[in-house]
């Protein structure tokens, strides 16, 4: 891993980590708005399914060799989770960074998430070229019918299938 891969991913963890430790200190809710509150948790629980369901689909669907990791799959998934985002798991990590904004209602945490979007979106952009190299034109195929890390827009398009699907 080259410094150009290494830098967007220590920005990410670096911003997190700050915005999970003001969080904390600061846990003043500055404008005591406890509706935020709520809606930082539904963030939260979000960046929980969207992080931990990855590892259940490409150990159910990726043809991941015997004792390797999760990560090693042979195959290119795209159904589950998959089939609305390219990156749950890069998704997981902004929405815990936007969870962490409405929970502290602090604007440095506030400030925080602008690089975690950024770097994130960065490593996005690798992976998707690791990808291609991977999988070649399977993984292209699959670029142009789900989203990077839209899940509204990648809910729209899967429905939009379906409803296309039906009506044939």
């Amino acid at each position: 891993m080259d410094l150009l891969d290494f830098l967007p991913f220590t920005v990410t963890w670096v911003s997190i980590l700050a915005q999970i430790i003001l969080t904390f200190v600061l846990w003043s809710n500055y404008y005591e708005i406890y509706g935020l509150v709520i809606v930082g948790y539904i963030f939260w629980g979000f960046s929980i399914l969207f992080g931990f369901l990855p590892i259940f689909t490409f150990r159910i669907k990726g043809s991941i060799p015997k004792d390797s990791s999760y990560i090693k799959t042979t195959k290119l998934v795209d159904t589950g989770i998959y089939s609305i985002v390219r990156h749950p798991q890069y998704l997981a990590g902004i929405l815990w960074s936007i969870a962490l904004v409405f929970i502290s209602q602090h604007w440095v945490v506030d400030i925080l998430l602008i690089p975690v979007i950024i770097a994130t979106y960065l490593i996005t952009i690798k992976a998707n070229s690791d990808l291609i190299e991977k999988f070649g034109d399977d993984y292209r195929n699959y670029k142009e019918k789900v989203p990077n890390l839209n899940v509204l827009w990648g809910v729209i398009l899967l429905l939009l299938s379906k409803i296309k699907k039906e009506s044939r």
